[in-house]
């Protein structure tokens, strides 16, 4: 397993609405094993393929950080069927590091995923696993989290973070 290096605000390649997987192979198995190590490394809860410069609707969450394997969940091909409540949470993102902001989100969703067999589920994901999920979808569509903003608080929050990548 590898780490890879993770995109940051501002390249182009987040930007990308994603490509849909198709037959799982060995290459993908990899690649989601370098991205569970990257997401371990990194500190995170997921990541999406976009995020390391792979244009495919697949993307990884843990939310026990590495403490429960059986917590890990891949996503191929995920799609949001219905979003039921609202939560309000503090929210990060690996492309995005010392950014951190209240967004509000749905408290649980559902979604039509596929299995790397081909074969298409249901998952529901409540409070933090809702969030991940609707983050991770966000990636595979283009849009960071910051979009949520208005224009003056989303300008406020690039300021901050290019006056931290100077230091």
């Amino acid at each position: 397993m590898a780490v890879l290096p993770v995109l940051t605000w501002g390249d182009p390649h987040l930007k990308i609405n994603s490509a849909d997987v198709g037959q799982w192979t060995p290459e993908l198995e990899q690649l989601v094993a370098d991205m569970f190590e990257t997401t371990l490394d990194e500190e995170g809860l997921g990541l999406a393929a976009p995020q390391v410069g792979v244009n495919l609707n697949l993307a990884v969450i843990d939310c026990s950080c590495g403490e429960d394997p059986a917590q890990q969940i891949i996503l191929i091909n995920p799609e949001i069927t219905r979003e039921e409540g609202v939560q309000y949470g503090t929210e990060g993102c690996l492309s995005i590091p010392g950014i951190r902001e209240e967004l509000e989100r749905p408290q649980k969703v559902w979604i039509r995923n596929r299995t790397k067999e081909g074969a298409w589920v249901e998952l529901e994901g409540e409070d933090l696993l809702a969030r991940a999920f609707c983050h991770e979808i966000d990636h595979l569509r283009g849009r960071l989290f910051v979009e949520y903003f208005g224009p003056v608080k989303r300008s406020v929050l690039q300021r901050k973070y290019q006056k931290q990548l100077k230091g």
